[in-house]
């Protein structure tokens, strides 16, 4: 008769290694009390996900706050659809957020103790699992061929019961030792499968940080835990990886729940503690009235590179998911009278139990806040390395004269409610062009926008007489007292009420008259200060363009 523990070493005769082996290659970490270990374990099968980002800024975040340990785990055991070089892009799109790590897989090799952080360098490590649950009797050789397989699930969709591997349907399950022995050496084709000691008919409950108890039907499907090609799946190599890389919180979305079960019942079978669990909620959108989970085939913000491409600030990307994560947060930022998540507190228990909804007006919002209250240095310097990552028209500008262009994104903010014109960097280039003279040339060409009632003569002569007449180096009350002067004696109102008393007397109040100024130089109707707009510019070039802006 073939024992259990002489076939697990019929089949891995190369793994001397065991589980105490392990647990002493792989100790407890020396932790401060309340430390978590948390991790970020994607599989480089595409894009960085806007849910991933979430799901990783909260594992990295429980981290710092824990003082604890954040690690990047490559899941990269599905060989089929691993995409080359989508784990280098994974890792430089985190690090432009802030979140890179400490431990665990680099592009250029591993940092940390509990490695390899590559799933696929890992099978020496699995196969001591596998081996060892073979020969307890809760793993077994399976034989069956996808079309075996196929078969198994006809009959119970005739039978109208659950699909599955499971119990009489799972049909090398009750194979003895020496008959499997046998095929084995026949050359059959073989995987490992679990063996679930569990029952759908019943319910387990288990702890969730974010929803609390969760009761939920146990899960009896003999799961593939080893693949043909030498390689775990998922539910078995996250299993191992979590007990052997300490990870105490495991935060993933709340898709995994099904699968919670199964996970549980491996920690158990290896007589593991198992981590926290938190599962996230999904972020969904609104179409149509309908919420849906966001699409990478219909919504753009559902991949990171979109947020980097339009130049949103990471921070107030950042500072936006943290609204979505936790209730408390946007009153924490009134409190605190800042837009950042320095000081913040994250909690599980914030947490909705709801999609959280992707509102762009909302992270506009959160953006344009987090823009108002960068000093201007750190402005400067985000907008230049978007331009030279996205823009280079723009960065040719900011080249090449990079104290003009600093003066230009500074109007307005330097007072105690900045202006807030920009949710974006790609909005900088359209809003601020009428400052280069290129650009402006192209304006004039198509004509700018004057309102023509008063006529072109008087209007031209109003402007060359502003041109000449104002005062370019006082400061904004002596400039503006110039303005109104010289529109008096063309005959605009400087004061409003006596406009609104009687029109028919005046060509118009100082709005009008300084539209005209407006226009002649910005191209727009509408515009920042006009005080500081001259003042960036220059007395020579304001005046160019106030002299020839009807020509």
């Amino acid at each position: 008769m073939v024992t259990d523990k002489e076939l697990a070493e019929y089949l891995f005769p190369e793994v001397k290694d065991t589980l105490d082996d392990l647990e002493a290659r792989f100790p407890e970490r020396e932790l401060p009390a309340g430390a978590e270990v948390t991790r970020f374990a994607p599989s480089p099968t595409g894009f960085l996900h806007t849910g991933s980002l979430f799901t990783d800024m909260i594992a990295n975040y429980v981290a710092r706050q824990s003082h604890g340990v954040y690690f990047f785990r490559l899941e990269d055991t599905d060989t089929k659809r691993t995409i080359p070089g989508a784990a280098k892009e994974l890792i430089e799109q985190l690090e432009r957020f802030g979140l890179g790590h400490d431990e665990g897989y680099f592009v250029d090799g591993d940092k940390g103790n509990y490695g390899p952080y590559q799933q696929s360098k890992r099978a020496d490590i699995y196969k001591v699992g596998i081996k060892h649950l073979l020969s307890i009797g809760r793993a077994y050789p399976d034989f069956c061929s996808s079309e075996d397989l196929e078969k198994i699930r006809k009959s119970q969709e005739e039978s109208k019961v659950v699909p599955g591997y499971y119990g009489i349907y799972a049909r090398d399950r009750n194979l003895d030792n020496e008959e499997r022995l046998r095929k084995i050496k026949d050359g059959e084709k073989w995987v490992i499968r679990f063996k679930s000691l569990s029952d759908h008919d019943r319910k387990m409950v288990f702890h969730d940080e974010i929803r609390g108890d969760l009761e939920i039907q146990e899960n009896d499907i003999d799961v593939v835990i080893y693949k043909s090609d030498g390689l775990p799946t998922y539910h078995f190599a996250h299993v191992m990886d979590d007990h052997f890389m300490r990870t105490t919180i495991v935060s993933r979305g709340e898709e995994w729940i099904p699968s919670t079960p199964t996970h549980l019942e491996l920690f158990s079978a290896f007589s593991w503690k198992p981590p926290k669990y938190a599962h996230l909620p999904v972020i969904m959108k609104l179409d149509h009235g309908n919420k849906r989970k966001l699409s990478k085939r219909k919504d753009p913000e559902a991949a990171v590179a979109f947020f980097l491409r339009e130049g949103y600030p990471v921070a107030g990307v950042k500072v936006y998911l943290m609204s979505i994560a936790n209730s408390n947060f946007e009153e924490w930022c009134i409190e605190n009278k800042k837009h950042t998540l320095e000081g913040f507190n994250f909690s599980f228990d914030k947490m909705s139990l709801d999609g959280a909804l992707f509102d762009m007006d909302k992270l506009s919002y959160f953006s344009k806040e987090t823009i108002a209250e960068m000093d201007i240095d750190t402005f400067f310097n985000e907008v230049s390395a978007y331009a030279a990552d996205y823009d280079p028209e723009l960065k040719g500008k900011i080249d090449s004269d990079p104290a003009y262009f600093k003066r230009i994104l500074n109007i307005e903010r330097d007072r105690p409610n900045p202006r807030k014109d920009y949710a974006k960097y790609s909005d900088i280039a359209p809003a601020t062009s009428f400052f280069f003279d290129e650009d402006y040339a192209r304006m004039k060409e198509k004509g700018l926008p004057f309102d023509l009632t008063l006529g072109k003569e008087f209007i031209a002569s109003y402007l060359n007489d502003i041109a000449a007449g104002m005062n370019y180096d006082g400061d904004e009350t002596a400039w503006w007292d110039s303005v109104k002067s010289i529109s008096a004696s063309h005959g605009f109102a400087t004061v409003n009420r006596d406009y609104k008393a009687n029109p028919a007397s005046y060509k118009g109040n100082m709005a009008i008259a300084s539209s005209f100024i407006r226009v002649a130089l910005t191209g727009s109707k509408d515009s920042p200060s006009l005080f500081e707009i001259i003042s960036i510019m220059g007395r020579e070039r304001v005046m160019r363009r106030l002299q020839t802006a009807l020509d």
